[in-house]
């Protein structure tokens, strides 16, 4: 994916008010971050404004970073989460059957990316989570339409929950869980772009670093069964379309599965061929911190040769109690 071809609230990083000057005296900087605030909230409130709000999403989204406390104001200002929920639940009813246009994922992602904002800053993350908004991207995460309107949806989604797990939280990974999101990870590390299979990749990666995280996914051969297939598809689909950083995650989650001894054991049996010969041995060679990794999981596995891996095969006895 181009980076060209994105929408505005991926790919836009210019500041408020147009380009700024060039050579900006010490005494106007403060004058000039006083502007960029003042337009923000401007903008903000312009949300609550139908016949505004999709000039201001525009706006807000691509310049989000100048704006050091956007996500706190976007959060406690009336009517502008409401306004960004709406925006998202309006497009619902195309998801199925699939009729998003591109003008209506772009405005859409706009608003994710304001919502990302707030998932990101450290005093509104948690007050985004318990209001269980996350949920509301549930929906987009579930579609299966390659177009590229839909990959947007997906890939801004994803970078809502990205922004969850970046901080090590055991009850940010409770509720991801609770909720369900490995099912919704899985579908898009099988069908999505490289970018989105990245991010989704991440997601489980970081589920899988966090205790409960493992825990969960080892407790029954059919979780781990779930999320080993889809590693094993996504291994096989890198050697025709190589990667580097789709393998480094998918390798750092075998890694962390390999910590459970129950699930190392049917690694034994499952872990694809490919991450035991030379496949991708021009795919790593620049990457030792990747290619470490592997050397730790081949040496936790502690076999020469892996058999192909057979449906449930060694699974059953190896983690149900």
């Amino acid at each position: 994916m181009q980076t060209g071809n994105l929408p505005q609230s991926l790919s836009m990083n210019s500041p408020f008010g147009g380009p700024s000057a060039s050579n900006p005296t010490a005494a106007g900087a403060p004058a000039n971050k006083d502007r960029k605030m003042a337009t923000a909230e401007h903008l903000v409130l312009d949300l609550s404004n139908p016949d505004l709000r999709e000039n201001a999403l525009l706006e807000l989204s691509k310049n989000k970073e100048l704006f050091q406390d956007l996500a706190p104001f976007v959060w406690n200002s009336f009517g502008t989460i409401a306004a960004l929920i709406q925006e998202i639940v309006s497009i619902y009813p195309v998801l199925s059957p699939p009729n998003l246009t591109p003008a209506q994922s772009n405005r859409v992602c706009n608003a994710l990316a304001l919502l990302q904002c707030v998932a990101s800053h450290p005093d509104t993350r948690m007050l985004f989570l318990n209001a269980h908004i996350p949920l509301y991207l549930y929906p987009f995460l579930n579609t299966t339409s390659k177009s590229r309107p839909f990959e947007y949806l997906r890939l801004t989604s994803l970078g809502v929950i990205g922004a969850l797990v970046k901080v090590d939280d055991t009850e940010v990974i409770s509720f991801l869980l609770s909720t369900e999101i490995i099912p919704l990870c899985l579908r898009t590390m099988e069908m999505g772009s490289e970018l989105s299979k990245t991010v989704a990749t991440f997601i489980v990666q970081k589920i899988l670093l966090d205790d409960v995280g493992l825990d969960y996914i080892c407790t029954t051969a059919e979780r781990f069964f779930a999320v080993g297939r889809v590693l094993g598809n996504m291994v096989a689909a890198l050697a025709e379309q190589p990667s580097s950083r789709l393998l480094k995650h998918i390798i750092r989650c075998y890694l962390r599965l390999s910590d459970n001894p129950r699930a190392c054991d049917a690694l034994r049996s499952c872990l694809p061929d490919m991450l035991r010969d030379v496949t991708f041995s021009s795919c790593l060679r620049e990457d030792q911190t990747t290619r470490r990794w592997l050397q730790q999981l081949l040496h936790n596995v502690g076999v020469n040769r892996v058999p192909t891996l057979q449906a449930g095969a060694g699974f059953d006895h190896m983690l149900v109690n």
